[in-house]
């Protein structure tokens, strides 16, 4: 049964002329049909007050949906702020004009690949697809790494240093891929790991993974920086349709607590916290794109040194985030909710075992896909010490503690890879994103069948019936932790996009 959209405040119902409010003297938006006085915010917004002073006393609907969560006007605006529903008849709709960079987009869209011409999912993330089709501020977001970019490259190139030792003569007529994850099934070892702001690269954003996830037996893990609200996706899922929840931890804990209940009230089976994210990463690419514009900044820094125009779409929405989160809060966790708690960031076998001493069901072996402390290892390469770690402390597999990696992987026989090595299930992310962000629903319903065949043909080729049989003595990870001589892997490279420095403006010549 579907519930109204989870909120934290009162409709009431608005009589006067919004258009009345115009000024930065007195400046209401519409945002999702809810009128809102951003009056006193102006200065605070990171993407600059101009932004939303071109709206003054119009719906804003349409700018900030991509790129804020639903919940994101709401948190960071007092109550009293909140003045409530619109009457239609007072909008003055601001007429869009569609740019020439806009109009060549869509062109470019119109004459995408078929997707029977998508053969991996290196496919839909190519200079030919997504990489061109994207506006420019969602590539940059979606693509972006911290730093120079070595561990987001380094995900992808642990992979290439694990080498097969498959087994001959073996029976392999019929296979299965099929597991539980946490105790739910799923038709894949891999689940869809949470990407942030969907509506950056697709107007359906997350429901596209939350629908296709639904007809083909994935779990989706749903990002607390969707773009679509949580209901909304909830209400997209099947009935029974298992779904998890990324949770950035809000500094204010009541905040955190209702999202968390309301999450296991509404079904959810599991509960992944961030742990590796007290502070974002420099994430470059996404940083330069601030200085697409020169309205970037608030009116107040105008004309003044030392002003950061440069931090992007990700501080534009992570400001909520608590950094102070530390162990001593996982009781409190685990005193709010039922439902499996995993931690997901551990990168040491140290904070491995501080997490099965602290009670949690699992661990997410992640470096946050190379966006936070660049040159962190792979999450590929953390698991061989880790797994020795929790060998020492009890059974192993785990029943009741769960191991999971992401982090560059594209191909099943990369999760396979990690299966072999004691990984409960795989997480992918970025893989997907792209998928729905280059072909909407299809595209993640080819990326499910395209690792199917894969997951089909490797395990007949390993000599391995199901994942049951994956065993460590089928792989060669000898050379994991060796940083160098790594075959070079064409696709990924055709696909990543270098950084750049500072480039001189030809408009100020």
């Amino acid at each position: 049964m579907k519930s109204p959209d989870f909120c934290w405040y009162t409709d009431t119902c608005i009589t006067q002329t919004i258009s009345e409010h115009a000024s930065r003297d007195s400046c209401w938006i519409i945002v999702h049909g809810k009128v809102y006085d951003v009056t006193e915010f102006l200065d605070e917004h990171p993407g600059g007050s101009k932004i939303i002073l071109k709206y003054a006393g119009n719906d804003a609907t349409e700018a900030y949906e991509p790129i804020h969560p639903p919940n994101a006007i709401i948190d960071n605006l007092s109550s009293e702020k909140h003045l409530g529903d619109v009457d239609p008849s007072t909008v003055t709709k601001v007429v869009k004009v569609t740019s020439e960079a806009e109009k060549k987009r869509q062109a470019l869209i119109a004459k995408r690949p078929p997707l029977d011409e998508i053969l991996n999912l290196h496919d839909f993330e190519n200079k030919a697809i997504a990489k061109v089709i994207l506006p420019d501020t969602a590539w940059a977001y979606y693509s972006s790494a911290s730093d120079d970019e070595i561990t987001i490259r380094e995900n992808r190139a642990a992979y290439q240093r694990v080498w097969f030792r498959p087994r001959i003569l073996r029976d392999v007529t019929v296979v299965d891929w099929s597991t539980t994850i946490l105790g739910q099934k799923s038709s894949l070892p891999v689940y869809i790991s949470a990407t942030a702001l969907g509506k950056l690269g697709h107007p359906d954003g997350e429901l596209n993974l939350t629908r296709a996830a639904g007809k083909h037996g994935v779990i989706q893990m749903v990002p607390t920086l969707a773009s679509c609200s949580f209901d909304e996706i909830l209400d997209a899922a099947q009935p029974d349709q298992p779904l998890f929840l990324q949770l950035y931890v809000n500094r204010d804990r009541s905040i955190t607590k209702r999202y968390v209940q309301h999450a296991e009230a509404r079904g959810v089976k599991g509960l992944f916290i961030t742990v590796d994210a007290p502070q974002l990463g420099r994430r470059e690419k996404d940083m330069r794109m601030k200085f697409v514009g020169d309205d970037a900044g608030a009116k107040v820094q105008e004309n003044m040194s030392g002003v950061r125009k440069d931090e992007g779409v990700a501080r534009a929405i992570s400001s909520f985030i608590d950094p102070s989160l530390s162990w001593k809060d996982i009781p409190w966790f685990r005193g709010i909710t039922k439902m499996p708690i995993i931690l997901k960031g551990v990168s040491t076998p140290e904070d491995a075992i501080l997490a099965l001493e602290a009670g949690v069901q699992g661990i997410v072996l992640s470096n946050h896909g190379g966006r936070q402390l660049d040159t962190s290892r792979s999450g590929l390469e953390n698991l061989i010490e880790i797994a020795a770690a929790l060998k020492t402390r009890g059974p192993w597999p785990n029943p009741n503690f769960s191991v999971f990696v992401d982090g560059g992987v594209r191909r099943a026989s990369d999760v396979l890879k990690a299966l072999a090595l004691g990984a409960s299930a795989v997480g992918i992310g970025r893989g997907f994103l792209y998928a729905f962000c280059s072909y909407g629903e299809a595209g993640v319903e080819k990326a499910f069948k395209i690792l199917g065949e894969e997951f089909e043909m490797n395990l007949r080729l390993l000599g391995a019936r199901n994942l049951n049989e994956l065993v460590p003595e089928m792989v060669d990870a000898s050379a994991l932790q060796a940083h160098v001589s790594t075959p070079k892997d064409n696709l990924f490279d055709s696909t990543y996009q270098p950084l750049r420095l500072a480039e001189i403006k030809a408009a100020k010549l």
